[in-house]
């Protein structure tokens, strides 16, 4: 088990990291996820900042739990923007279809997520 623990890890890592760089890289593709009453920008980046912070956060063992727990409760907090673009005559995520694929995907990553600050707590 640990050493597939550790695969999905570093997956995970890999994945908020680079989620995190996309912000940079990319903008605009976030822009329409941020609510109007917030400025775009600064969001986007500070969101970036943090993505890329848990992720790097994953792989160091001292700073593993927090990140995992960071990484749980950033996902969660995603969760609502999804049911929202998955409710919009035209997702931001592309076709109504891809919205509601990308809902179970937000639990998928919910409860990976949490099953790493899990195994985090326990060593």
């Amino acid at each position: 088990m640990k050493r597939s623990t550790t695969i999905l890890r570093s997956a995970f890592g890999a994945l908020m990291i680079l989620g995190g760089i996309a912000h940079f890289l990319k903008p605009e593709l976030y822009a329409s996820f941020i609510p109007d009453a917030l400025p775009m920008r600064l969001v986007n980046y500070l969101v970036g900042a943090l993505e890329l912070s848990l992720g790097v956060g994953v792989f160091f063992p001292r700073y593993r739990y927090l990140a995992t727990l960071g990484i749980f409760i950033l996902m969660v907090a995603f969760l609502p923007l999804h049911v929202v673009d998955a409710f919009r005559d035209e997702p931001v995520i592309g076709s109504k279809l891809l919205a509601y694929v990308r809902l179970p995907i937000q639990f998928v990553l919910i409860g990976w997520a949490w099953f790493l600050h899990t195994e985090d707590r326990q060593s």
